[in-house]
């Protein structure tokens, strides 16, 4: 597994779910709902990349 492109997602996906915690007021309506989907699928993914990384170092 390539761990600089996986730690990169996971940064990235973390940094979606700030951004779009901290500016929810400014994001229109419209796009409102399927960003945070987007984000909490992204950092569901990282949490479970974190996991697999962790589980798969020791053998």
């Amino acid at each position: 597994m390539n761990t600089t492109a996986t730690i990169i997602f996971i940064i990235a996906a973390f940094t979606l779910g700030a951004v779009v915690i901290m500016q929810r007021n400014q994001i229109p309506d419209r796009l409102r709902r399927s960003v945070a989907v987007a984000a909490i699928v992204m950092i569901a993914l990282a949490f479970f990349l974190i996991v697999y990384s962790l589980a798969s170092m020791g053998s």
